[in-house]
């Protein structure tokens, strides 16, 4: 029997008190003598600094800006804890900051920011950007998360990704295209509603329209998206009038009759047995609200669902942006990637839905984030489609 979560609550506590924390720093040099000393730092530091005022283009070659991620954050809309503020937020930008390391080998540091004005925060992390070889944005409330990665992606000159939106969005593109696929559908004709309009929600269904599909349902706290709805924001707005080809209206419930694919990025709880009935046969019901998924595997399974995932380790087909970000990221970085486009994100998704290959089945649609081919897979998909779009320094 498994752990509760009350126990990994306070074995986490406890960890993160014996460590101080999860991440360190590590020369690259030896420094064990004078000479290294002499070479790590003064005198001989002056030769690469001087290198790279004559060529800026040098600092890829001579510092580790190349393979170095800022993980930014203010600390405003923080895993399901909410605006907890830049230090509560510290844990979780550290923790980021492993997994970078862990499966893609790629050095990053955790940046809380005590600034919630879009302005001033795209300000402060462009003037810091010339440290860094990419800037990974996570935990920050919509809809300003829109705002500061486009504006940001205009100053700087090296990629911005805002993981809680695409990196969401790349592995539910991933299984949405299996879970079609061995249904015998395709996404350009499959019915699709998703509920959850925040950062994730909008992501998801800007990369499934941008990757062909033609019927999709938002929908929000009041239901089916509304184009015209002065309550909703400016991007929902927006979001309504380019999807929802038939006009649905009503409430989740009504959108959901007949569809093939659910994707929830809401709250627990908040799809029935009887929701998941009224669907098309073949049905593929995405649950990602955590800890507490939208409806469980086996209520969605009674329902007549023929595939279930979520966002949880403890069930099958778990939708883990471990599968994406460390990836993306590598691949962009190894290329010399001036940003992160829409055509690299589809070619993330479709290099892990690849990779289940003819392992396809309902309980197997989406790889282990473990898998230690995930990142070379997705990596080389990315960094190839960004050169073909010519992104690249």
């Amino acid at each position: 029997m498994g752990e509760s979560r009350d126990d990994i609550y306070r074995e986490a506590l406890e960890a993160h008190r014996r460590h101080r924390g999860k991440i360190s720093v590590e020369s690259r040099m030896p420094v064990d003598n004078f000479h290294d000393l002499s070479l790590a730092y003064t005198p001989g530091v002056a030769e690469p600094c001087r290198a790279i005022e004559k060529n800026v283009a040098q600092v890829w070659e001579l510092t580790n800006r190349g393979n170095c991620v800022a993980v930014v954050s203010d600390g405003s809309a923080v895993l399901g804890l909410g605006d907890i503020g830049p230090e509560a937020a510290l844990p979780v930008m550290e923790g980021k900051c492993v997994l970078f390391k862990r499966f893609a080998g790629i050095d990053a540091f955790p940046l809380v920011v005590a600034e919630r004005d879009p302005d001033a925060l795209v300000d402060l992390v462009a003037r810091l950007a010339p440290s860094f070889g990419g800037v990974n944005l996570e935990d920050i409330s919509a809809p300003r998360c829109f705002d500061v990665e486009a504006r940001l992606q205009d100053r700087v000159s090296i990629p911005v990704f805002h993981d809680d939106q695409h990196g969401t969005a790349v592995i539910v593109l991933a299984g949405v295209l299996n879970a079609l696929k061995l249904e015998g559908k395709v996404l350009e004709t499959a019915r699709i509603v998703i509920s959850g309009m925040g950062a994730a929600g909008t992501a998801i269904a800007r990369m499934l329209a941008s990757a062909g599909a033609r019927h999709l349902v938002c929908c929000g706290r009041r239901g089916v998206l509304d184009p015209e709805d002065p309550q909703a924001s400016p991007v929902q707005r927006l979001l309504a009038r380019e999807t929802n080809p038939e006009g649905v209206r009503g409430d989740l419930a009504q959108a959901l009759r007949g569809a093939d694919v659910f994707i929830g990025v809401s709250k627990g709880g908040t799809v029935t047995r009887e929701m998941v009935a009224s669907m098309a046969p073949g049905s593929a019901v995405f649950a990602l609200a955590n800890p507490v998924p939208e409806i469980f595997p086996e209520e969605a399974r009674a329902g007549g669902a023929a595939i279930v995932s979520t966002g949880r380790s403890d069930f099958p087909n778990q939708v883990n942006n471990c599968l994406g970000f460390p990836g993306i990221f590598r691949g962009a970085l190894d290329a010399g990637a001036l940003r992160i486009t829409e055509g690299m994100k589809r070619a993330a998704a479709r290099a892990l839905a690849e990779m289940v290959g003819d392992g396809l089945t309902r309980e197997y649609i989406i790889p282990s984030a473990f898998d230690p081919e995930v990142v070379p897979s997705v990596a080389a998909a990315v960094a190839r489609a960004a050169r073909e779009e010519g992104v690249c320094r």
